[in-house]
């Protein structure tokens, strides 16, 4: 999926009740703080557009998303992280499983 602004390209995409983790190719001269702005504010933009409602909440004025986001690079691990990625809410699921069939040890 290419990302429509300043040749990004989303490689992997994993949406959780509580965050989100996106794998995305971006070049050098670009920042990261560019990119997390843009995607942040157009996506919010598109949420509250679609669900008016949500502008409602009181909690969340006119803001989605939280300020920070946490950001990291790939080198020889792309293929490894790109699979934590992709079955992260498959994993976490079968853990919280174990956790409750088993107990605390």
């Amino acid at each position: 999926m290419h990302l429509e602004w300043k040749s990004c390209e989303l490689t992997e995409m994993n949406i959780q009740i509580d965050h989100i983790h996106l794998i995305v190719s971006m070049p050098p001269k670009m920042s990261l703080s560019q990119l997390m702005g843009i995607l942040k504010g157009k996506t919010a933009i598109k949420i509250f557009k679609s669900y008016p409602q949500l502008k409602l909440k009181p909690y969340w004025g006119n803001h989605f998303w939280s300020r920070g986001y946490c950001a990291d690079t790939i080198g020889l691990d792309e293929d490894k992280i790109k699979k934590y990625v992709k079955y992260q809410e498959e994993q976490e699921r079968l853990e919280e499983q174990q956790r409750l069939n088993f107990g605390p040890l």
